[in-house]
Order: structure tokens, then sequence, then C-alpha cells
């Protein structure tokens, strides 16, 4: 009865111990070459798109913010007198425009 127990009572620790590391042998990356499950790519796919979205509201965050720069550069002025808005504006973007079509003067040769 003695041995009974014992030997019960050994394989109930290594069935524990197996247990034990089953999750941990899964929860690996796969070694290169080897196919990744439908679900680790999913979980990829959607990082890589929310990368990119965060890229595009970077990108677009960046241009807006040039282009009120340009403007204010030549003029415009978010606070302020408003009464003249959309002409204080157009007055802004036509000067911008001007500017960018103008080549730099260089002073070399002057």
């Amino acid at each position: 009865m003695v041995q009974f127990r014992a030997v019960s009572a050994a394989l109930v620790v290594s069935l524990g111990l197996m247990l034990i590391e089953v999750p941990v042998a899964l929860a690996q990356q796969p070694a290169i070459g080897e196919q990744v499950s439908p679900s680790m790519s999913a979980s990829t796919s959607k990082q890589i798109a929310k990368a990119q979205r965060k890229a595009a509201r970077k990108a677009g965050r960046e241009q807006k913010n040039a282009e009120l720069k340009a403007l204010e550069k030549n003029g415009y002025r978010e606070s302020g007198n408003q009464d003249n808005y959309p002409q204080n504006l157009m007055d802004a973007e036509r000067k911008a425009a001007a500017s960018k079509e103008a080549p730099p003067s260089s002073g070399l040769g002057q």
C-alpha cells in the first residue's frame, strides 16, 4: 500500500511539472523559418496598421504646422483683429505662394 501511494504521488508530481512546462514552451516565439500562427500574424498586422496610422497623423500634423508657420511669417495672425479675417488669410496665402515660387536670392557675386 505504501508503494502504491509513493508511485501515485510521483505520478502526480511529474504530471504537475509537465503541465507547468507546457504553457512556457507554447509562449516562446517561433524560430526563424517556422510558420507563424494566424493569431500572431493578426496581432502583428494590427501593430503595423497602428504604427502606420500614427505616422500618418504625425505627418499631417507637421504639414499643418508648417503651413500655419508660413502664413504667420507672411502676416497672418490667428488672434488679433478678426474684422478682416478672410481678407487677411487670403493675403497671407498669396504672399506665401509668391515666396515659394520666387527663387531664393543668393548673395554671391553682388
